[in-house]
């Protein structure tokens, strides 16, 4: 299985990085149209749980303006996929780059990533999303 494992990965992480390539250059139709009828969906301006993908489409046009992202750094990516081969769970961290006034490039987010990909009709669509901002707050805490 190891070997389908690592394939499934790179098929996952070029299908994650194609989607978010898209969205950093001002086209966010590229995870909108892959996210399933029935996803589930987190990010930090989303106060709640966000189902079904005309609530997330809704909610994403809503915030989503062209980021102008010139670059992005794709770090620890790890690929967790079940025996069947049909459900796997791509989380990674993603640092992204925007041009300064001076024309420097300078880190505008830091990410925290979790997908997790369904293959239905031979296709891996997202069924679940959380992006978290990977320092959000100053300190160490948990509760």
């Amino acid at each position: 299985m190891a070997a389908d494992v690592n394939q499934i990965g790179d098929t996952l992480m070029a299908l994650e990085r194609s989607l978010n390539e898209r969205w950093s250059s001002g086209d966010s139709s590229g995870y909108l149209g892959n996210y399933h009828e029935d996803i589930s969906y987190f990010d930090p301006v989303a106060e709640t749980l966000l189902v079904g993908r005309s609530s997330v489409v809704a909610h994403i046009s809503k915030i989503y303006s062209n980021p102008h992202i010139v670059r992005n750094e794709y770090l620890n990516p790890h690929v967790i996929v079940s025996d069947a081969g049909d459900l796997a769970v791509l989380s990674y961290n993603l640092n992204t780059f925007v041009t300064d006034e001076s024309g420097e490039e300078k880190l505008l987010r830091a990410w925290n990533s979790t997908e997790v990909y369904r293959l239905i009709d031979k296709q891996w669509r997202i069924v679940h999303s959380n992006w978290a901002l990977t320092k959000s707050f100053a300190g160490a805490i948990a509760s």
